[in-house]
């Protein structure tokens, strides 16, 4: 039995090969991580350098997926077991205000959280750089959109993203999208009709998903799953960009979780990492990119004591860990009594970030999203129930199709009383202390969901639905983007890393992740985390 199929993730093909997993000699950089960050970094610089990728999960085989997917719509398969996640090696705790499912929010392995990402990707507006100036809360950050904007230009193209320049409240782009956006749904035209009653202006969806073939990977055929799988490849994952860094010469070596970087006072030396044969490895490098997300990004660095840094590594300044963030979830839905073609397209295609600039001391910035995804698939209705023949069948007719429901997302403040550190009485299957998390969320971002519930209820009421759930303040949850524990910051005693993700501590290691973020905005991360990686990687690349 492979280590996938002990996890639930089922058959792990690449589990059974005997895969040379020693350290690379004379290599140049080494990236902990092979997410959207790790893999697009080694990319960039693998056809000059000697890159070195190690990841803590499995290389996943895309003959796999539509096994995946089928397992993903049966009730008795939780999110995590999809991709073989939970067990010893993705242990966690718990000690904050509000609970938070760590494994629901990633993937380990090649491609990272971009296997059972949504794939929506959007740029961060320009006020969400300079919160603290603009709006009187959080940080400004030491980079301004400006700075930014070639590199989400350049991450559109990398990732492939259908979209449209409808959008009149959306940051200044340079160029359009790489493909059209996608046509929206059936449903987004009954909300239309509502919106246009009440003034509230719709728009495109930016998605890192093909509306026509692009990058040899063919177009959405709309299998509906996109999370957590995406059976036709049709979604970006950073196995994309994994697989061309190989191409390219770098070595990306599976399974191979990093315990600790091996330091002195100036300098990263090694990364050291076991390996499935219980093994332990060094691998040495003239330069060190972190690119293990919010949570195992901090906790390297806590790992990584020793006397030059008693309180973990790159962390003179005590904020590794500090400012855990996750976008809060605002939602309302229900039924009309007509068809509304739910599930037949496993994302969204409209949104509304009329209202997302209007942000400042009191309220938060938040998106809105018009959901097709509304409601029960056929095929979790059959299989949760007892009945079989003409009573499934009736029963499926009349549950199915005539669900509605919009989403949004809003920001959550940086809090130092929110964070991520090392659980003393808890190991991993290596005997390393897990991760705590604290999560914490502050007054401003509950009164906002309340203002997003209050739109999201005149529309539905607006369409006739018949309101059956709303997720407000008391039943809101992460949307799943951990942000803000290594920030980014010109002071060295305020944050981790500077302006360009190098960490004030060390010269040659760098943090490409959403961890660098000083406030989260409400945007999903991903373009943004892809943007500052592709930054990463020429700031690497000029200083060596």
């Amino acid at each position: 039995m492979s280590a996938g199929d002990a996890r639930g993730g089922g058959t792990d093909r690449e589990a059974v090969r005997d895969i040379d997993r020693s350290p690379v000699a004379n290599a140049d950089v080494c990236v902990v991580g092979a997410g959207p960050a790790g893999a697009l970094v080694a990319d960039r610089l693998a056809a000059d350098r000697e890159v070195v990728v190690l990841d803590a999960g499995p290389r996943f085989d895309p003959a796999d997926r539509l096994a995946r997917q089928e397992r993903a719509i049966r009730p008795s398969y939780d999110r995590p077991d999809v991709w073989g996640g939970g067990g010893e090696r993705d242990a966690y705790s718990n000690a904050g205000e509000r609970f938070y499912p760590l494994n629901h929010a990633r993937v380990k392995g090649v491609g990272g959280s971009t296997l059972h990402w949504q794939g929506m990707v959007m740029r961060l507006h320009e006020d969400d750089f300079a919160s603290e100036t603009a709006r009187g809360v959080g940080a400004d950050w030491p980079i301004d959109y400006a700075d930014l904007r070639p590199y989400y230009a350049e991450a559109e193209r990398e990732l492939g993203v259908a979209g449209a320049s409808d959008n009149p409240y959306a940051p200044p782009r340079e160029e359009p999208h790489p493909m059209p956006a996608f046509e929206p749904s059936y449903s987004d035209s009954l909300f239309a009709e509502a919106c246009e009653e009440l003034g509230i202006d719709m728009h495109s969806v930016p998605n890192a998903r093909n509306s026509e073939p692009y990058d040899d990977r063919s177009a959405c055929v709309g299998y509906g799953t996109c999370q957590p799988v995406c059976p036709a490849g049709a979604k970006y994952d950073a196995t994309v960009h994994a697989e061309r860094a190989e191409e390219r010469g770098a070595t990306v070596i599976d399974r191979a979780p990093v315990q600790r970087l091996e330091h002195d006072a100036d300098r990263v030396t090694a990364a050291v990492y076991a390996t499935p044969d219980g093994e332990e490895h060094r691998q040495a490098a003239d330069a060190f990119v972190v690119a293990c997300g919010g949570v195992e990004t901090p906790r390297l660095l806590l790992l990584s004591e020793s006397d030059d840094y008693p309180d973990g590594l790159a962390n003179s300044s005590g904020t590794v860990g500090k400012f855990f963030m996750d976008h809060l979830f605002a939602g309302v839905g229900g039924t009309l009594d007509e068809p509304t073609r739910q599930n037949h397209v496993g994302f969204y295609t409209s949104a509304c970030d009329q209202f997302y600039d209007e942000a400042d001391a009191q309220t938060a910035p938040f998106k809105l999203e018009f959901f097709n995804y509304a409601g029960p698939s056929p095929v979790e209705m059959a299989l949760t129930g007892d009945d079989w023949g003409d009573a499934l069948l009736e029963r499926l007719r009349d549950g199915y199709g005539t669900h509605v429901a919009m989403g949004g997302l809003v920001e959550q403040l940086p809090r130092s009383d929110s964070y991520v550190t090392l659980d003393s009485d808890r190991t991993d299957g290596h005997g390393n202390p897990v991760p705590e998390i604290h999560w914490r969320v502050g007054d401003r971002a509950l009164r906002t969901i309340e203002r997003a519930n209050e739109i999201q209820r005149s529309v539905l009421e607006e369409l006739g639905a018949e309101i059956e759930w709303v997720a407000g303040p008391d039943a809101t949850g992460p949307a799943y983007h951990h942000m803000g524990t290594t920030r980014m910051s010109d002071d060295p005693e305020a944050g981790v890393v500077d302006a360009d993700c190098r960490t004030h501590d060390l010269d040659n290691c760098w943090i490409a992740s959403s961890s660098v973020f000083p406030t989260g905005g409400a945007m999903n991360p991903t373009l943004t985390i892809a943007a500052l990686a592709l930054r990463v990687a020429d700031d690497v690349e000029r200083r060596f």
